[in-house]
């Protein structure tokens, strides 16, 4: 009985091995023979599939790389990692703006679709299957994330600073690139636990041994990371063109779609981590995949537009990107809060879920003002009604001497 489920969960592992390894490919072979003129829906579904089988890829490979380096180099790894997605699609639309200012928009829609995706969607998912499984009405999250936590309250904080000079900067830059800094520093000199593969990681490690691990590790970063990179620029003009096509709004088309293809993978292990009764696990990097993004890929964008222009001036932002920078700060601080008391219960998941799916229904202008004052409203109800525990978690998070010694908060019982 063992030896048949052991063997299927085989078979299921290399089926979902091969097939993201061949995801790539029909764009690859499209790319190579470019004389071929293909409709920009075409060019957008194969250019996204691309990026979603690189990212699975790339993920995997990072993985296997924790077999055989420090962890806190492995930490960094899996930081760019992450986003590289992100940042294939996102840094072309920026750089592009740098000499068609009519992509500038495009920039701040696809980082805010991302970041908000991730929570409304990547967090309350997580919450729920954990919840599920376990049949509690809370997810429990290890106190070690604590780390990422403080780190994820010191970028959401500053973001807020960000639309008062009406551009992402190269200060902006320098600011948020430094609280990754100090995020990895951290995350080097914290406690670590062995690495446990699983999925198509663990079959590689299992059956070819170090060396063939570290040849497939290499080999696979290589593939993904070519994937993407010619993946990128037509994913992200395709998706413009059939906004134009189409008379749809290309601001929430690049906003939302381009995200879900390179969000997906994220999504997915951490659903796996919770199916498997280690929701902890997968709140966790999502946790740490918002701090990324939060800081190294916003952080990113002023630079790629400022190199494209030839200038030190910031991406601007406009008036429809304030609001969505401004909505999407408001949503990762009311997440941070929700969080800080190292449980999340299905109730506060919904209501984060419920926020974000709404938003689809009313996209205009006022009601974005209006999600942003309900979300500043639930997030000082939290601290307010909440009583003193919260704040007294907010404050050993947000406090220098927090940072000393310990990467943790007090439970309740501290």
């Amino acid at each position: 009985m063992r030896l048949a489920a052991h063997s299927r969960r085989r078979i299921r592992d290399f089926l979902f091995f091969v097939a993201a390894g061949l995801l790539p490919v029909p764009w690859m072979l499209a790319h190579h023979f470019s004389g071929i003129d293909l409709m920009p829906s075409l060019v957008a579904t194969m250019a996204g599939t691309a990026i979603l089988g690189g990212a699975f890829l790339l993920t995997w490979a990072t993985e296997l790389s924790e077999r055989d380096v420090p962890q806190g180099i492995a930490i960094l790894v899996l930081a760019l990692v992450s986003v590289l997605p992100e940042y294939a699609v996102d840094l072309h639309f920026a750089w592009t703006a740098g000499v068609d200012p009519s992509y500038a928009p495009f920039a701040v829609a696809n980082m805010t679709g991302a970041n908000r995706l991730l929570i409304g969607l990547g967090w309350a998912a997580v919450v729920f299957v954990a919840c599920w499984r376990q049949r509690t009405s809370a997810l429990v999250i290890d106190r070690r994330q604590s780390l990422e936590m403080r780190f994820l309250l010191y970028a959401t904080i500053y973001s807020f600073l960000i639309p008062l000079t009406g551009t992402i900067n190269l200060i902006d830059a320098l600011v948020l690139f430094a609280i990754f800094g100090f995020y990895a520093r951290a995350a080097m000199d914290s406690e670590s636990d062995e690495v446990e593969l699983v999925g198509p990681p663990a079959m590689v490690d299992r059956d070819f041994g170090k060396t063939g691990r570290r040849l497939w590790a290499l080999g696979l970063f290589v593939f993904a990371a070519y994937g993407i990179f010619i993946s990128a620029e037509p994913f992200a003009d395709s998706l413009v063109e059939i906004g134009r096509e189409t008379r749809m709004d290309e601001f929430l088309l690049v906003q939302w779609v381009a995200p879900l293809a390179s969000e997906s993978p994220e999504f997915l292990v951490a659903i796996l981590f919770a199916w498997k009764l280690r929701g902890s696990i997968g709140i966790g990097a999502l946790i740490s995949s918002k701090v990324n993004q939060w800081t190294l890929l916003v952080g990113a964008i002023p630079i790629a537009y400022a190199v494209s222009a030839g200038s030190l001036r910031g991406l601007p932002l406009d008036a429809r990107q304030t609001e969505e920078l401004m909505l999407t700060s408001t949503q990762s601080l009311l997440a941070a809060v929700l969080i800080v008391d190292l449980r999340f219960t299905r109730k506060e998941a919904l209501v984060v879920a419920v926020l974000f799916l709404a938003q689809f229904l009313f996209p205009t202008t006022h009601s974005r003002y209006f999600f942003i004052l309900f979300y500043l409203a639930i997030t000082l109800g939290l601290l307010t009604i909440g009583g003193s525990s919260r704040r007294a978690k907010l404050r050993a998070l947000l406090l220098p001497q927090g940072c000393r010694g310990s990467r943790t908060i007090p439970t309740d019982s501290e």
